[in-house]
């Protein structure tokens, strides 16, 4: 293989881990699992949870029923998700990369 080529995936390689180091940081900021609902009283009182496991224990936060608390929290879990996939695939690419530069 060119030396120009093994030079630019390298670089490659080195680009991927510290994307997948920023993107991991920024998800470890955002809250993790899903928000649930509970009715308390014949359906009067809304009051929302997010629910979550911390190792194999589950956890649930109270976030009361302020709106504009659970539209936040929706759209970080949303963003985390979302966040989760391009780190997968990062994961990928890397692996894929690092097959080729043993070559």
């Amino acid at each position: 293989m060119s030396t120009v080529i093994y030079g630019i995936l390298e670089e490659e390689k080195e680009r991927n881990l510290e994307m997948q180091e920023i993107y991991q940081n920024e998800i470890n900021s955002l809250p993790k699992g899903s928000i649930i609902s509970r009715q308390i009283g014949k359906g009067k009182n809304t009051y929302y949870y997010l629910n979550y496991r911390d190792g194999i224990k589950p956890i649930s936060k109270y976030l009361g029923n302020d709106k504009e608390l659970i539209t936040e929290t929706r759209k970080k879990i949303k963003k985390r998700k979302h966040l989760e996939g391009i780190v997968k695939r990062l994961k990928l690419e890397y692996k894929q990369i690092s097959k080729i530069v043993k070559e």
